[in-house]
């Protein structure tokens, strides 16, 4: 039987490694509680829904391949197959959408969750259709300039 035995020495520049981690940890932190949610929020929401009405394709920006989309019920997983489902799996060619309530508030890992009301037209029918849509963004870097969607949750509200 062999018996391995490993040992440590720990140096001044193990210690300051992790100070400079503890820094770095401190410095996001306090980025993430100086950022204006709200403002972020709802700039968001203004961008994506300009995007999805006037042009589809640009969403692929906002997603990733770890994004994840519910629409109406169906799973899609990855950029490639929400953008597939956004720009050739739905029933409709021209969309509008009318915003009613936006809700915004903090999640884990300094996220953002929002929740969205509001109407859509579709196509050259004249009677609205009511939606409800959550997203959960996520920060692409530690200067929470700039966010992508990881959850997207999207429903048509039939009451």
């Amino acid at each position: 039987q062999t018996v391995t035995t490993t040992t440590t020495t720990t140096t001044s520049n193990d210690v300051e490694t992790d100070d400079k981690k503890d820094n770095t940890s401190a410095r996001d932190a306090e980025n993430a509680s100086n950022i204006d949610l709200n403002g972020i929020g709802k700039a968001f929401v203004e961008h994506f829904y300009s995007l999805f009405d006037n042009n589809r394709l640009h969403l692929a920006d906002l997603y990733q391949d770890t994004s994840m989309l519910n629409y109406e019920g169906e799973k899609f997983m990855g950029k490639k197959q929400i953008m597939s489902k956004l720009c050739n799996g739905v029933w409709f060619k021209q969309i509008q959408h009318t915003l009613k309530t936006c809700d915004i508030q903090p999640s884990g890992a300094n996220g953002l969750m929002i929740m969205v009301t509001g109407e859509l037209k579709v196509d050259e029918e004249c009677n609205t259709l009511r939606f409800g849509e959550m997203f959960h963004l996520l920060p692409t870097d530690n200067s929470f300039q700039r966010f992508w969607i990881h959850n997207d949750v999207f429903r048509l509200n039939y009451c």
